[in-house]
């Protein structure tokens, strides 16, 4: 083998680092203070740009190739609502890889914050491997990172990515087109049935290649008896026009 191939190795292997490290940064580089004071006070937070448009390309394009992924859900088939979603298998693209990765101890302490509030046991370690691996002890072995597919009139209803008695309570979802060019409607809907209350509802429209963090099951609202547990859907308005693409993280895996 010679020296140039040899350093023209090195330099790929120097800018392949460079491009995971990239995700590391974009996540620390979120206002975390503000993204959780958000998620407390609304049970979701937009984070800043996690991918670039490049790279929201290059993962929506993957939507076609059967072997990434495990299983394939038509919503309209079991009234879900309309449209698409795939779960990625093992392994993942890096960028799904690495996002979870970065993600999960961001939000941990958000995590442990809540289950303090409510009483219960937080169970999630440090890390997402180890995590995963109670995850796949209690039988939820098969991985959850999606990739959704909507097009005009889709819509996703209200529901919650429950798996298994093993819970992550957040988890992230990214807008891989731009919103009033790509398509418009499919805005992202957060429902929370308040304590002795009606329901409360949240619409985001989330922009091309930003995260938005939101509750997977429950969160602590505070009243006059104490913290109470508010129940939390979600769901997607009806895209309008064109085609709209979104990557999920979901931190716990399923059975």
């Amino acid at each position: 083998m010679s020296t140039t191939t040899k350093r023209k190795e090195r330099g790929a292997t120097r800018e392949v680092a460079t491009e995971t490290d990239a995700f590391a940064r974009r996540v620390a580089g979120a206002d975390w203070h503000a993204v959780t004071d958000e998620v407390n006070d609304y049970g979701c937070a937009l984070l800043p740009q996690l991918l670039t448009p490049a790279e929201c390309a290059d993962i929506a394009g993957l939507y076609d190739r059967d072997e990434l992924f495990r299983s394939t859900v038509d919503m309209g088939r079991h009234r879900f609502g309309s449209g698409e979603y795939r779960y990625f298998d093992n392994p993942f693209p890096d960028p799904v890889r690495r996002l979870r990765e970065e993600l999960y101890p961001r939000l941990l302490p958000i995590a442990r914050d809540w289950y303090d509030k409510l009483g219960r046991e937080a169970e999630w370690p440090d890390s997402l491997g180890e995590w995963l691996e109670i995850c796949h002890r209690a039988g939820q072995e098969r991985p959850t990172p999606i990739l959704l597919r909507y097009g005009s009139g889709d819509w996703n209803a209200l529901h919650r990515d429950l798996f298994g008695e093993k819970v992550f309570p957040l988890q992230v979802v990214i807008n891989l087109n731009s919103p009033g060019e790509d398509h418009t409607g499919g805005e992202f809907l957060l429902v929370e049935q308040r304590p002795r209350a009606q329901s409360r509802g949240t619409a985001t429209l989330v922009p091309q290649g930003q995260g938005l963090v939101f509750t997977t099951r429950d969160r602590p609202v505070l009243s006059r008896r104490g913290w109470s547990a508010a129940p939390v859907r979600h769901g997607v308005s009806a895209v309008r026009s064109g085609q709209r693409h979104t990557l999920g993280l979901v931190f716990h895996d399923a059975t």
